[in-house]
């Protein structure tokens, strides 16, 4: 019987993958026409990832796998609301700012000392808006550290 749950989730799985990859397409070109590796090029490749492990839960669902109705059932849930919270804060709060909370509440629920767990946070977030921004030349949101802004 749980691999029906497999088979479902992987189902529900594939259609979420199918919209994002969509809502990727979506995104206005860039100014200066369009490049090779542009704003829906990282969401895009996130889809087909999705997409082919979903398959293979569908083809091949695990036999022993139960679903977590305990504390781990919890923890993904508040994984699920700290993800969708990311999502929506990320514009407003910035990319830091919302990828210091966002991981930093991950790493906390996943057992890492508050400090530690923020400090990654923030470190995460940092790094990765260096390498987009000024490596790959794809600009991230600052949100409330807009006045850091270099023109």
């Amino acid at each position: 019987m749980s691999f029906f749950n497999d088979r479902i989730f992987g189902v529900l799985m594939i259609v979420l993958a199918v919209a994002y990859g969509w809502a990727a397409t979506q995104f206005p070109e860039p100014f200066g026409g369009t490049e090779v590796v542009g704003p829906e090029t990282f969401p895009q490749l996130l889809a087909v990832v999705l997409t082919l492990s979903s398959l293979y839960m569908v083809v091949r669902p695990d036999p022993d796998n139960a679903w977590p109705w305990s504390r781990t059932g919890v923890e993904l849930v508040v994984a699920v609301i700290v993800l969708a919270l990311y999502a929506g804060l990320l514009e407003p709060l910035g990319f830091i700012v919302s990828t210091t909370f966002a991981v930093g509440t991950l790493c906390w629920r996943m057992g890492a000392r508050p400090l530690k767990a923020f400090v990654t946070g923030a470190l995460s977030g940092v790094v990765v808006f260096v390498i987009f921004n000024f490596l790959l030349d794809l600009q991230l949101p600052l949100g409330l550290l807009s006045f850091l802004e270099v023109d």
